[in-house]
């Protein structure tokens, strides 16, 4: 097996793209866990309590090896208090940019490192959106993109039409915060930009 610093609790494209960034060789382990939020679970404390979660159940599995630690992460959309998930249809991912038209909403994310001892913090970032009309909707709906999306939009993709303004971190809303997620590797003692890394190239496994 080739030698990598941490597992990855999560199947996200962009999250193995981030950690490919900091030129950190990782390894992909599932983590299905119940993302349900509580009843009575401010935002910050739910994408905490799934982050956490996640790493928890990757680090249970018996693909990992001892001494590798398993990072976690969850971001959620929220907008007067809501969590928007990932929309389940065309209408519910309309609805959803209609709420976020032309105005203010904040992107949070969690991170969860499992290692010599358990770690985790969050980012929070404010997003402001210009006015959509119902035809760029629409068609942004049917390109496809905002369908696996929570907030039913991408930033990193045609969804950043929409931004007028973002106030935090970028990559919390892409969906790894690298400096929060660079801060508890060091505290794991994993360094990032080492002499001789090369950002983009250190992707191991499926």
């Amino acid at each position: 097996m080739d030698e990598i610093d941490l597992y990855l609790a999560s199947r996200s494209p962009r999250r193995r793209a981030l950690l490919a960034q900091l030129g950190l060789r990782h390894r992909v382990i599932a983590a299905d866990v119940d993302e349900t939020p509580l009843a009575v679970e401010c935002p910050k404390d739910y994408v905490l309590r799934m982050a956490l979660a996640k790493a928890r159940a990757a680090h249970a599995s018996s693909a990992v090896a001892p001494g590798v630690p398993v990072l976690g992460a969850d971001t959620a959309v929220v907008c007067d208090g809501r969590i928007l998930g990932k929309p389940a249809d065309a209408a519910e991912g309309l609805a959803m940019l209609r709420l976020l038209s032309d105005r203010e909403h904040q992107v949070l994310t969690g991170v969860a490192l499992l290692g010599r001892r358990e770690q985790s913090a969050c980012s929070e970032t404010g997003v402001v959106f210009r006015a959509i009309d119902a035809a760029e909707a629409r068609a942004y709906w049917v390109s496809g993109e905002p369908r696996d999306k929570a907030g039913a939009y991408a930033i990193q993709g045609l969804g950043a039409l929409f931004v007028a303004q973002l106030c935090g971190s970028y990559s919390g809303v892409v969906g790894l915060p690298l400096f929060e997620t660079a801060a508890l590797l060091a505290k794991e003692g994993i360094a990032v930009l080492r002499p001789g890394s090369r950002a983009g190239c250190t992707d191991v496994g499926p």
